[in-house]
């Protein structure tokens, strides 16, 4: 790519995951290589039995603790965020990658796992034809004004309201 925008998925609707894996199979599908740094996750999420079928143009690694954060980040939760920059500037620096998606890293900066002011850097330090995609609840008005695009999903009705918890392939 010549030019590299900078996305952002943010809003308390579902599908934001969604949306930027769908980007991501549909710029491996062109021959882009693509890096996801997963924040705040860490288990067996289905995303990552079906992304390992493009495993020669996406890379995926997860840098959380793997606990729902309540209230205050503790030092893994914070350690985990700094290895997942640390992670998103390499990808930057080793000019592999077409397209690097922050995967809820909204909600990691919401909760101080990462600052607005680390978030503001690695957009500042994007490469120029690199696509940068971020999601999550809660992106500050700092970033979104540092972003190109600014998708935003709204809940009108969700079935968690009636008792329906996250389904294997649907929302996991």
């Amino acid at each position: 790519m010549e030019k590299g925008y900078v996305q952002v998925y943010t809003g308390d609707g579902k599908g934001k995951t969604t949306a930027a894996l769908g980007l991501a199979i549909r710029a491996a599908g062109a021959g882009l290589k693509v890096y996801i740094a997963q924040f705040l996750k860490q288990g067996a999420y289905s995303e990552l039995k079906a992304l390992e079928r493009f495993a020669d143009y996406i890379t995926l690694e997860q840098f959380g603790t793997g606990k729902f954060i309540r209230g205050n980040p503790d030092a893994a939760d914070i350690s985990a965020g700094k290895k997942g920059l640390a992670a998103v500037r390499a990808a930057f620096s080793s000019g592999a990658y077409d397209v690097v998606v922050m995967e809820e890293a909204g909600v990691a900066e919401k909760f101080g796992v990462v600052s607005t002011d680390d978030l503001l850097a690695v957009i500042r330090e994007k490469p120029e034809a690199v696509e940068l995609v971020i999601t999550g609840r809660g992106v500050s008005g700092h970033v979104l004004a540092a972003a190109d695009l600014i998708t935003e999903m709204r809940e009108i009705r969700h079935y968690y309201l009636n008792g329906v918890m996250a389904r294997t392939g649907i929302e996991s």
